[in-house]
Formats: C-alpha cells, sequence, structure tokens
C-alpha cells in the first residue's frame, strides 16, 4: 500500500483533512496526517516510510529529502515552492510540485482587504480615502493579479500591470492597461499590489530606488514573500518619505522598528494570511492529493517545478 505522509505544522481544517482522507482512502493509499510538530528533527524522524508527501509551509531541506529514501513525490499545497529544496529534491530523484490557483481567490481577497483597511485608517474613526478612481499597479499578473485586477474595477480602480513573462494581449484582454517598465508601474499609481515570486531575481529587488520613485500617499501591498523586499531600504523609505505607506502578510523581521516608529502607516497579519481560508485550504489539499494520485498512477507531471 502506497505511503503518504501530509506533514503540516500549520495543520490544514478540519473539512480540509476529512477530504483529503477520503481521497486517498478510494485510491487505497494508506494517508498518515503529521501536524502541528515541534521541530525539523521529528520531521526527519517522519518521512522515512513516506512514498509521497503533502507539505504547506514546511522546511523540505536536504535533511529530510536524504532522510526519505523511498520517497518519489513532493507537493506544496499553495503557489509557492521556495521552501522545498529543489536541487536536493531533484538529486534524490523526487518530484516536487505545487498547486497554483488554488489559493488565488483567497490572496486576491486579501489585498483588496488591506488595501481597504490602510484606506480608511485602520478603521480607527477619523476620515480616509476610497479605492474609487484610484490607479492600481499590479506587480506581476499571474493568477493572483489577474484576480487583484478583477476585484479592484469592480471597486472602481483604474488598473494597470508589468510581467514581462505574460503577453500584452493576454494582459489587455482583462481591461487591464499594460505598463513597459516597472519603474513606470510604481511611479504613477496610488497602490502597488506585488505578487512576484521569491527567486535569484527577485530577492531583495523591492528596494529604495524603485519605491522612492511612487507617489505622495501611496500604499505597497505585499502579500507574496517577505524576502523580495529589502528591508533596510524600506525602513529609509519610511524615514524620507512622510506619506509612503506598507501593508503586508508577511511582517518584517523589523516590524517592532516599523510599528512604533509609524503605527498608522504600516500594517502586518500575525502570520502569513493569504491562504487562510475554509475554501483555499480545502481547494490547495484536494489538488495537492489528485497530483500525486495521478503523478504515481499516469505518470502526470503537471505542474513539477524541479
Amino acid at each position: 500500500m502506497t505511503k503518504v505522509l501530509v506533514a503540516t505544522e500549520k495543520p490544514f481544517a478540519a473539512t480540509a483533512v476529512k477530504q483529503i482522507k477520503g481521497i486517498f482512502e478510494d485510491a487505497g493509499y494508506d494517508c498518515t496526517f503529521f501536524e502541528k510538530y515541534s521541530g525539523q528533527d521529528e520531521f526527519i524522524a517522519a518521512v522515512k516510510d513516506a512514498e509521497a508527501m503533502i507539505v504547506r509551509s514546511d522546511n523540505v531541506n536536504p535533511e529530510v529529502l536524504n532522510a526519505a529514501t523511498n520517497l518519489k513525490i513532493v507537493v506544496r499545497a499553495g503557489a509557492g515552492f521556495d521552501n522545498v529544496n529543489l536541487e536536493a529534491a531533484t538529486k534524490n530523484n523526487v518530484v516536487v510540485m505545487n498547486t497554483p490557483g488554488q489559493n488565488s481567490n483567497a490572496v486576491a481577497e486579501l489585498a483588496l482587504g488591506m488595501m481597504v483597511y490602510q484606506a480608511r485608517n485602520h478603521f480607527n474613526g477619523t476620515s480616509g480615502t476610497e479605492l474609487c478612481c484610484k490607479k492600481l499597479g499590479i506587480h506581476a499578473y499571474g493568477n493572483v493579479g489577474k484576480l487583484v485586477a478583477k476585484i479592484a474595477k469592480g471597486f472602481g480602480m483604474e488598473v494597470f500591470a508589468f510581467d514581462p513573462f505574460v503577453a500584452k494581449e493576454k494582459i489587455e484582454a482583462d481591461e487591464v492597461t499594460v505598463l513597459d517598465t516597472v519603474e513606470e508601474l510604481y511611479s504613477i499609481c496610488d497602490y502597488v499590489s506585488l505578487h512576484i515570486p521569491s527567486n535569484e531575481h527577485t530577492i531583495m529587488s523591492i528596494n529604495y530606488d524603485l519605491l522612492s520613485k511612487m507617489k505622495p500617499g501611496a500604499v505597497l501591498v505585499n502579500t507574496a514573500r517577505k524576502e523580495v523586499i529589502n528591508e533596510d531600504d524600506m525602513l529609509k523609505i519610511f524615514e524620507d518619505f512622510s506619506t509612503f505607506k506598507y501593508v503586508s502578510d508577511i511582517a518584517p523581521t523589523n516590524k517592532d522598528i516599523f510599528l512604533d516608529k509609524y503605527p498608522n502607516r504600516c500594517f502586518f497579519s500575525p502570520k502569513k494570511m493569504g491562504a487562510q481560508t475554509a475554501e483555499a485550504n480545502i481547494n490547495a489539499g484536494k489538488a495537492a492529493a489528485h497530483q500525486i494520485i495521478n503523478f504515481l498512477e499516469k505518470g502526470d507531471s503537471t505542474f513539477k517545478v524541479n
């Protein structure tokens, strides 16, 4: 019987657990849930017999992969997969997949929700501003960016996008204005919603030079990754530009400085909240389970990332 380990230090919701179990039971697989573990050593010990594994934000490092001698596939239930060491996985002949699109609506709604929260001064009773008629820039027009554009237009926002990896015609088909440079996006928009991945090209790419181009009172919204922000530069931006604002569901390392000095100009959720809805939780978990079965039984490598 094929052994599947669902290793989630941050567990799936009970409804998602039930449905994931049902998918594997119907396929005749032995599925074990390994939740709320206390450290990497426990994780390493748990993977030894697994042939397939589902993770969320768990750290699948070389030590984990080396210990999992029977492992054939890891599926990260979500879009990002920087918590899985792809080089070590490939070296150990382990296929790595993600579940793109399953969390997208949840992340998009969060991005707009944080825009409203900041625009209305954290609901502190003072007079704020409206999103209607404001310019929104979408930095990376993937699954999430596309949905952010759709929701934002419902607010009456004018939407722009920069993504050199998506055909201009595809973006324009959504009635979104395509800009040729990232600098132009940051300079003309009242809000910029960040959706770039974390990789060697994007880490710390959101820096002083780029942020200093933003309009007075502009807001940067980050539901992407912490690593893409140059945190030292961000702090300097706050010091040099008195109306700049930053909201994110990934708190910076130096968040206490921001919150102490600029409490009304920033907001950070207590933990990464993009996928924290019942619907996203279920969708990503079910997709991961189906992808494992399709790979092991049919050789389907759709969504392979290594």
